[in-house]
């Protein structure tokens, strides 16, 4: 039985999630992306139990949508939006967000953030 999608999980896709990451991780900052990483980590392991993912989808879903309550483009203030709901998302699965996700993040951050 395919998961029914309400809100902006439907607007979580892949390919959506790293254009977005890849293209605005210095403009969103470490500590948005960061968590946006956390979170996809989580929903990529198939022992992330699928309420869980459904939060984690609809707060990636957010982040990726052009459109929210503060747009992305407002200097300074434009990510806080993304992050509060990400952070939020984070408190929600962080029985989710082990040691293997967060080393993977920490990877990816080092890619595009450096040391």
């Amino acid at each position: 039985m395919a998961e029914e999608k309400h809100g902006y999980e439907k607007e979580y896709s892949d390919e959506g999630f790293w254009d977005k990451a890849a293209t605005y991780a210095k403009a969103a900052g470490k500590e948005v992306i960061e968590k946006a990483l956390w979170l996809y980590y989580a929903a990529q392991d198939p022992g992330t139990p699928s309420w869980a993912k459904a939060t984690i989808y609809g707060a990636l879903g957010y982040f990726i949508v052009p459109v929210d309550v503060i747009p992305d483009f407002t200097p300074v203030v434009g990510f806080a939006d993304d992050l509060g709901v990400l952070a939020l998302a984070v408190a929600a699965v962080a029985t989710q967000i082990d040691d293997k996700v967060k080393a993977l993040a920490a990877q990816k951050l080092k890619d595009w953030f450096g040391e």
